[in-house]
């Protein structure tokens, strides 16, 4: 018997960023770059300017917030298009 594969997408809700208190989406941009630990100044930008970079990206529907259900958690994903 063969299984197959199957793939877990996030399950969850898109929720509009600007319905968002700025300050908890700034917070969950903030969290979101830096989770790899990176130090955004030996690349030449700071934290703040990644946090912008995603902010346009949200504006310009290349990023979403998700909220997922089964992890009762937020987060940013890339949009299919």
């Amino acid at each position: 018997m063969t299984q197959k594969k199957i793939d877990h997408p996030e399950e969850g809700i898109e929720v509009p960023y600007d319905e968002l208190d700025p300050e908890t989406l700034r917070r969950l941009i903030q969290e979101f770059v830096s989770r790899d630990g990176a130090d955004w100044a030996d690349a030449g930008c700071t934290l703040e300017d990644k946090v912008e970079q995603v902010l346009q990206q949200l504006k310009n529907q290349k990023v979403k917030v998700v909220f997922d259900l089964s992890s009762q958690t937020a987060n940013l994903v890339t949009c299919q298009r």
